[in-house]
């Protein structure tokens, strides 16, 4: 391959791949975190809420750390409950994807119809956001994957929901927890998969300290089937996290090169 074909391979993946800044949650003050998100070499980056900081000093942020927004987990209560003020938030920092990130225990649905109730009400809120341009995803965790009369909660939300009103962003750590194949849902949603969280699981003994996560490619999880599936899927966001990091530095960076070298070799 000619070193400017290279090149320009390299630049490509990176507009693909961001950081999810719950990973560096515990790294000082809002600050510290993004100056080492830009450190680390990542371009886009997906938020947390607002990071306490008003749209004025998150966008000063970014700007000095020459970082743009992918989206943003931000929990289904404050989008029904501070809908105009988390939109107005958004928008001020140049972000239209909202992503709804956990549901807490005793809120989860137990029985296949209080999951498809849960369904349209995210497909009614996702409705609403698209009146005002923004986009609303799901992400899921291992809970998604039980399964109600031989269907899995996530399949059933992505069911009972519209394809405009409610994207997936795919946690394949978690997915592959639960039991379930990250490239079966990759097939399954063509189209309509936003973004992967890109991260791995560690085998049961390894990393007990950090909830069993790894970082991507150091792992359990099989890549090398997970990434091609996740392009020919129409997936435009490759986002790395670590729910419990106890070196966020060394975590992200390595993550970041082994997700950049997988992904280029896929765009040669």
């Amino acid at each position: 391959m000619a070193l400017t074909s290279f090149s320009s391979a390299a630049t490509e993946v990176e507009n693909e791949i961001a950081l999810q800044m719950y990973t560096l949650r515990n790294v000082g003050s809002a600050k510290d975190q993004f100056e080492m998100a830009h450190k680390a070499g990542f371009k886009n980056i997906e938020i947390v809420g607002t990071h306490d900081l008003s749209a004025g000093k998150m966008k000063a942020l970014l700007t000095s750390n020459d970082l743009h927004i992918t989206s943003a987990h931000v929990q289904l209560s404050a989008l029904e409950n501070q809908y105009q003020q988390t939109v107005d938030f958004n928008k001020a920092v140049g972000n239209n994807t909202l992503i709804v990130p956990w549901i807490k225990p005793e809120d989860r649905p137990d029985n296949q119809q209080g999951w498809i109730k849960y369904a349209q009400r995210l497909n009614a809120l996702g409705a609403r956001l698209r009146k005002d341009g923004m986009q609303l995803g799901y992400h899921n965790h291992n809970f998604e994957m039980k399964k109600y009369d031989g269907v899995t909660a996530l399949e059933i939300i992505m069911d009972h929901s519209s394809k405009d009103n409610l994207k997936l962003e795919m946690d394949a750590a978690w997915v592959s927890r639960g039991g379930q194949d990250p490239v079966r849902f990759l097939k399954q949603y063509s189209g309509r998969i936003y973004a992967i969280h890109a991260k791995d699981n560690a085998g049961i003994g390894v990393r007990d300290d950090e909830m069993n996560f790894a970082p991507l490619g150091e792992g359990l999880l099989d890549w090398n089937s997970i990434l091609p599936a996740a392009k020919a899927s129409g997936v435009k966001w490759f986002i790395i996290e670590h729910d419990a990091p106890k070196d966020p530095w060394q975590i992200i960076t390595t993550s970041h090169n082994n997700l950049r070298a997988d992904l280029t070799k896929l765009a040669r």
